[in-house]
């Protein structure tokens, strides 16, 4: 199925019967077809195409063949590069059907289209401090050449021995217990290890608790390791903070693991430690693995305090992920990390999958593990940015009040990291579909941010901004996103 020719009779057809994605998501939704927003744009973006299920539904809807839809007629060029014979086509795998990342999705793309033909656009999208001005603390850079030479080989699979000494040492000022540096794995990023610890343990069926709103990732690896990611709700009305009694109400015989996200992506929420020691108590009870994702644990504000949910729980099996792509402004480095702690033994089996796998990639960038000692001791730069003066507090602040003074937005102030997920009201705008109306602020204002579903947020009223660009910046993007909205309808 050629995707640009699928995609130009999707559009066709769509017009002909005069209906809009939203319309045919609706009837999706009434018939029992799973067909979820990014999806159908995706597939009247063409960057993908859709599997033959949701194609005859499409035909059916459109009043059209199936054949037609899919573009299956070859033209002379293609018969004749065939020999005559019907081309092969190779479709992607079907566990992707389910898969979304719209942190880099369908918006994104069309972002991208509107820049390659010179329009400039205001990127408010993605946590990668380098392009806003943030630099990798020098200590750091040099000592990565210092060791160059040093870093042409694999390391062991875990990682080298330095890094992951100072990692253990890290997590015992962090005060997570029973920590041996057997305990630490280094990766290429958090997400490397996200993806191999989701693949090590979920079987097909097997659920896991998911905050809504997530990080997307975790919800694709679950999915992607054939598991079913199962999201409970963080209650914007109590500072984004996990709704225990949701939780609760999710757990059944085939749930595995409980993921935290804090500090939070996208929402900026700090848990404090009686919220942690809840979430603790409920995988005690019910006997679940607790992942902690702790990216964001240097970027605390107002005088708060991060703590780590593994310190509070010795008896429960624990892995707690960090990295320094945000601490140290180093994403492009590649090296995160993971801890494991508390109970181990009941984990004996899955910690061996766990090796496997790290032994098949053999091990992660070796020169970004060679500054792991370095970034980790000293002077810890990153705290002149998130105190009164520095760049991410007053930056946070400018956001946070330009937003709460535009109309038909409210927000919860964040605490930690560097984003904030504002709520639009739904009603006030006619708001159906929070992608398409990301695209018409791309579009009209030229402003790109992702919206709430790409977090796995259910409801089209929220969006997320990066508030790492400058305040001058921010300022031009709130007075154009504040002009939008002042006649913004759907």
């Amino acid at each position: 199925m050629a995707k640009e020719l699928f995609a130009d009779r999707l559009k066709q057809s769509m017009e002909n019967k005069g209906f809009k994605q939203i319309d045919i998501i609706r009837i999706a939704a009434k018939q029992g077809v799973k067909l979820g927003k990014s999806h159908m744009s995706q597939y009247v973006s063409g960057k993908t195409v859709p599997r033959t299920d949701i194609l005859h539904f499409l035909a059916q809807t459109l009043e059209v063949e199936d054949a037609w839809l899919s573009g299956e007629e070859s033209s002379p060029i293609e018969n004749e590069n065939a020999g005559g014979k019907e081309m092969r086509t190779f479709k992607k795998s079907s566990k992707l059907d389910n898969v979304l990342y719209d942190v880099r999705g369908p918006v994104v793309d069309e972002a991208e289209r509107m820049a390659a033909a010179g329009t400039q656009v205001l990127k408010l999208n993605i946590g990668n401090p380098a392009p806003f001005g943030f630099r990798t603390p020098d200590e750091v850079i040099y000592d990565m050449r210092q060791q160059l030479t040093e870093c042409q080989g694999y390391s062991p699979a875990k990682g080298l021995f330095s890094a992951r000494k100072a990692i253990m040492q890290y997590a015992q000022l962090r005060k997570i217990p029973n920590v041996s540096i057997e305990d630490i794995y280094t990766g290429n990023g958090v997400s490397e290890l996200i993806n191999l610890c989701m693949s090590a343990l979920l079987d097909d069926g097997d659920e896991i608790l998911i905050p809504s709103p997530d990080y997307p990732l975790w919800t694709a690896c679950a999915t992607l390791a054939g598991g079913k990611a199962v999201h409970y709700i963080c209650d914007e009305q109590s500072d984004w903070y996990p709704d225990m009694d949701d939780i609760r109400k999710k757990i059944n015989d085939r749930t595995k693991a409980i993921v935290i996200i804090n500090p939070n992506n996208p929402t900026g929420a700090l848990y404090p430690k009686e919220v942690l020691q809840q979430i603790v108590d409920i995988a005690r009870e019910h006997q679940l693995i607790i992942f902690s994702d702790e990216i964001y644990d240097r970027l605390v504000m107002d005088g708060e305090q991060h703590v780590s949910i593994a310190s509070l729980a010795p008896d429960v099996f624990c892995v707690t992920f960090s990295g320094l792509s945000k601490s140290h402004m180093i994403a492009g480095f590649r090296i995160g990390w993971m801890i494991l702690s508390g109970n181990k033994r009941i984990a004996q089996d899955y910690i061996e999958g766990l090796k496997m796998l790290s032994n098949m990639r053999l091990c992660s960038n070796v020169p970004a593990q060679s500054i792991v000692q370095t970034a980790l001791g000293g002077h810890q730069s990153v705290n002149d940015y998130i105190v009164p003066g520095g760049r991410i507090y007053e930056q946070r602040e400018y956001i946070y009040n330009a937003l709460k003074d535009i109309p038909g937005i409210s927000v919860v102030k964040p605490k930690a990291a560097f984003y904030i997920f504002p709520k639009l009201d739904k009603k006030k705008f006619n708001l159906v579909d929070d992608e398409r109306f990301a695209l018409d602020l791309l579009r009209d204002k030229k402003i790109l941010l992702v919206h709430g579903g790409g977090f796995n947020w259910k409801e089209p009223d929220h969006f997320r901004i990066v508030y790492l660009p400058r305040i001058e910046v921010l300022k031009e993007s709130m007075e154009k996103l504040g002009d939008f909205l002042s006649y913004y309808h759907q």
